[in-house]
């Protein structure tokens, strides 16, 4: 499939963003207008833009039905601060009913059954059953069009934070499956960092992998490893060496793969899965 983004319409595109730019995480914002009236609403084009200053930027879109603004838009406007609170498992049906269309000046807290709890720098509340909420100025906000559907980039330097002590690991570190944070998927659906949704792929900082290109042809070439285990074959630093391979070909099961090319690659497989990448590379190379 193709698409020109110029011939399909506004609502196509919206649906193939959110569709293909996921998971998202979600900024739950607490704003206040200059009459002190409390909105609450999620957004979910949001992210973390740099620690020098801390930068969050979160987008109120303009409704691509009528084109009107947000609330959250127009209270940040009138009160440049908010209050961007993180959603997770164990609140995400209050978070989505407080995006329900209610008229202004509703309080969306109590709509929600959310508890508002007063905030130590900044006018907004923050939602008290979020495990991890900042308090943000807005430094500025950039319209990008004013067109039905458009973007309002807020952009918001962190003031203070209030986090739940039990969402850290024994390392000091965020651990996913303690905070359980949700993201935006396409439709209805979501995404939560907890349990099977999880998995490790190790950053390739400290080390210097050889490249998928340095690999041996036939491993390269394996119609049953997939473009994964490729990944994880060429983030090794080195390919096992000749001494390696022989010592390898003392286990009875590796000789037996040897002249196996499906088997021995279906067994490296395995063993990659397993996390034990140098051992699959001696498997796959016995044979070359």
């Amino acid at each position: 499939m193709e698409i020109d983004p110029n011939e399909i319409t506004n609502p196509e595109l919206h649906k193939l963003f959110l569709g293909g730019v996921a998971p998202r995480p979600i900024a739950f914002a607490s704003t206040v207008d200059k009459e002190g009236n409390v909105n609450l609403s999620p957004f979910s084009f949001y992210n973390a833009y740099g620690i020098n200053p801390t930068t969050l930027i979160f987008s109120p879109s303009r409704r691509g039905r009528d084109n009107t603004t947000k609330h959250t838009l127009e209270n940040v406007k009138e009160v440049p601060e908010v209050v961007l609170n993180a959603v997770n498992y164990s609140m995400v049906q209050q978070m989505s009913l407080s995006s329900t269309e209610y008229p202004k000046g509703v309080d969306e807290f109590k709509k929600s059954g959310l508890t508002a709890v007063e905030s130590v720098k900044i006018k907004p509340p923050r939602v008290k059953e979020s495990p991890l909420q900042f308090e943000c100025k807005v430094r500025d906000i950039i319209e990008i069009s004013g067109k039905p559907g458009s973007g309002n980039l807020v952009i918001c330097e962190l003031l203070y934070v209030h986090a739940d002590e039990n969402i850290f690991d024994a390392n000091g570190n965020i651990h996913p499956d303690k905070i359980d944070l949700v993201g935006r998927l396409g439709g209805d659906y979501y995404v939560r960092t907890s349990g099977n949704a999880n998995f490790i792929v190790p950053k390739p900082i400290t080390t210097l992998g050889i490249g998928v290109d340095l690999l041996p042809e036939e491993v390269r070439l394996s119609e049953i490893l997939s473009g994964n285990d490729l990944g994880r074959l060429g983030n090794i630093e080195k390919l096992p060496d000749e001494k390696e391979i022989v010592d390898a070909m003392k286990n009875p099961l590796y000789r037996s793969l040897a002249k196996d090319a499906v088997s021995r690659h279906n067994y490296a497989k395995k063993l990659i899965a397993e996390n034990n990448i140098m051992e699959a590379l001696k498997v796959l190379m016995i044979g070359q």
